[in-house]
């Protein structure tokens, strides 16, 4: 018997003496993530908030095997937030379309959830009218039996079995009146509560999984009270993305006590609020260095590279690694690299075909 099945199956339950002491960790670090934040000024939280949105965009997508361009998705995003940004490019419609929902979610926050909106935000994700090869119903809800299966074709395994399609407009109904009203619940476990509910229900053809997420950065928006997002709970459930579907499956197995499924959620948000930290200390590394360099003269190869080193750049940097990122000659990125290390900038190490190069500690 799934979750759904079961007689007034939304009554969840779960042990608050497991719960309160999470959701007080979650709660402590929420408030000491914007309290920094407000404390940075105006620029770096733009930069924090931007670099946020679009992990939380492009690792929702990964979550279902999507892989959207990351420069396009802060493109986009920086576009449409009035962010100024070096090297903005072109974003494909796919690409427009995440975006699109995911800031309409957050920026809108403190806006009612209807059905048109959810279709508005469906039609965004398939602005084709298909998933793949496949041609699927959009902006409405599905009319056919859903199933979630993973194997070879013939021999899929079927992990879940969502309400038939007749009962959707009626479930999904009782979970928007739910959503859009005031409860005696604390927000954060509301976004739990509001992420096992929708995924339950699974009320379109495809996209119920980037729908999901969405609704869930919608309720933590409303627990924060701000438009502004400085972690991404769908960065950390990629992290975790096997955990994830097992703690899910065995959930919608489950009886209505929800205690497994709020302890791995709070749990998965302290994680994404641990990487945010990691973020702040980029971001204000990245400050400061600039600061430091206000009038230093480098070039536009010598920027690009240096912005890719102060955030995350893969691997070590080579000469030729150098010159394929700015599509130089191997002997213009010596020049360049040797013109930064008599600034102070980048020390070499290694030495013959192992050389490399690092920036100097400041």
């Amino acid at each position: 018997m799934y979750i759904h099945q079961r007689k007034n199956w939304t009554k969840f339950t779960w042990d608050a003496k497991v719960i309160t002491p999470l959701l007080g960790e979650v709660r402590h670090r929420q408030g000491k993530i914007l309290g920094v934040m407000q404390g940075l000024g105006f620029r770096l939280q733009e930069e924090t908030v931007l670099k946020t949105l679009t992990l939380d965009v492009v690792k929702s997508s990964e979550i279902e095997g999507e892989q959207l361009n990351p420069e396009q998705v802060r493109s986009s995003i920086a576009r449409r937030l009035g962010i100024e940004i070096a090297g903005a490019v072109p974003a494909e419609r796919n690409v427009e379309g995440v975006v699109e929902m995911l800031l309409d979610a957050t920026q809108r926050y403190d806006e009612p959830l209807s059905d048109d909106r959810l279709y508005g935000w469906h039609a965004a994700l398939f602005p084709t009218g298909r998933s793949g090869m496949y041609k699927i119903k959009t902006a409405a809800w599905r009319d056919d039996a859903m199933q979630v299966t993973s194997g070879p074709m013939g021999k899929e395994i079927v992990h879940f079995e969502a309400p038939s399609a007749e009962k959707v407009p009626a479930e999904m109904k009782v979970f928007l009146d739910w959503f859009n009203a005031n409860q005696d619940i604390d927000p954060v476990l509301k976004a739990a509560f509001a992420h096992l509910w929708f995924v339950t229900i699974h009320p379109f053809d495809d996209g119920n999984g980037r729908i999901t997420r969405a609704i869930t950065d919608m309720q933590l928006a409303r627990a924060d009270q701000s438009k502004q997002r400085f972690y991404s709970m769908s960065a950390q459930i990629q992290a975790d993305r096997k955990t994830y579907y097992e703690i899910l499956e065995s959930t919608q197995k489950g009886d209505l006590d929800i205690t497994p499924w709020l302890t791995w959620f709070l749990e998965c948000l302290l994680h994404s609020m641990a990487q945010t930290d990691e973020t702040i200390t980029t971001t204000l590394k990245r400050a400061r260095f600039w600061e430091t360099h206000h009038v230093t003269d480098f070039n536009p190869r010598q920027q690009k590279i240096l912005q890719l080193l102060l955030d995350d750049f893969f691997g070590k940097l080579t000469a030729s690694k150098y010159a394929k990122i700015t599509k130089v000659s191997t002997d213009t990125s010596l020049r360049d690299i040797q013109d930064l290390m008599g600034k102070g900038i980048l020390s070499q190490e290694g030495s013959g075909r192992g050389t490399w190069y690092t920036l100097v500690a400041f």
